[in-house]
């Protein structure tokens, strides 16, 4: 992607989103393109915009959290703020993550266990139906 400006159909294309989940994501303040009657028009800082909300949104963040870290951009430090509440906000998710993982893996192995115990006994009753 070069520093042209992307038409929203050329944005759909180069990540994979629906022009409606663009138009979303403007209505929030996440993105502002330029607009030029109906037409919207991306600009590179837009495109960045939008690869940090996917990926903010795969790991889980909220889009007010999402929205929070963008703001935070242009506070005149080098990012040094952006950065600093990008690492807590991602700590705090991996926490989460971890949490739910843990969680899961507990359901896996009862679930496994269940289905086990399921299996035993329907050959049991085969079993008695068979003699």
């Amino acid at each position: 992607m070069n520093d042209a400006l992307m038409t929203i159909r050329e944005m759909c294309d180069a990540f994979d989103v629906t022009p409606r989940t663009l138009r979303f994501y403007e209505a929030k303040e996440l993105l502002s393109p330029i607009r030029e009657g109906q037409k919207r028009l991306f600009t590179r800082r837009d495109r960045a915009r939008l690869k940090l909300i996917l990926r903010g949104k795969r790991f889980g963040f909220s889009l007010e959290d999402i929205r929070q870290l963008l703001d935070l951009y242009d506070m005149g430090d080098q990012q040094q703020t952006q950065l600093t509440r990008t690492v807590e906000v991602a700590r705090q998710r991996l926490a989460e993550m971890r949490a739910q993982h843990e969680e899961l893996g507990k359901a896996i192995a009862e679930l496994t266990d269940q289905i086990q115990w399921g299996e035993k006994v329907i050959a049991e009753m085969k079993k008695q139906t068979a003699a």
